[in-house]
């Protein structure tokens, strides 16, 4: 009975094109939902919650910001503002195993350029989709003219039950 009955319910659905987002409409409440109708910016940290230091910052300036941020790592901006690149704890301990002459050294020396971004405006289920396909945990929310405005984690998904 169960089985007719998820047959038909498929049937009518494909009959009345009914996609994701409608079922979305009547179950908002639900990671479905969620995921299609709460954007990234209605998640993010942003202004002084951002882990963010300038290109010429010391390895010391910087390690205290990814501490004081707690979010495991900091990104890189320009003078300007716009994001340059990114470095997590993890980078920051492969450094110190291979360069000697790592606390001497700029920000913007060790950093990852190009870090994965998404805009505000997003959808909450494309930020945990760019995610998984990029095995990350943290993406930097970049708005149209490249300017850094927040930072999205992946608790925080999971806070919001997008995930």
């Amino acid at each position: 009975v169960l089985a007719m009955g998820d047959a038909l319910a498929l049937v009518l659905m494909e009959k009345k094109n009914f996609k994701r987002e409608d079922f979305a409409v009547f179950h908002p409440g639900g990671s479905l939902g969620r995921g299609l109708f709460m954007t990234v910016e209605d998640l993010m940290h942003s202004g002084g919650k951002i882990p963010a230091v300038q290109e010429n910052v010391s390895m010391k300036e910087m390690l205290r910001e990814i501490s004081a941020k707690k979010l495991g790592f900091t990104l890189i901006v320009g003078a300007d503002g716009g994001l340059r690149g990114i470095i997590t704890d993890g980078d920051v301990r492969r450094i110190f195993e291979t360069d000697n002459e790592a606390m001497g050294k700029k920000a913007g020396e060790l950093m990852h350029k190009n870090p994965r971004a998404i805009a505000p405006n997003a959808m909450g289920g494309a930020a945990v989709k760019m995610m998984e396909d990029n095995k990350i945990t943290s993406l930097a929310v970049v708005s149209d003219t490249g300017k850094l405005v927040g930072v999205l984690h992946l608790h925080d998904l999971l806070k919001a039950g997008v995930v």
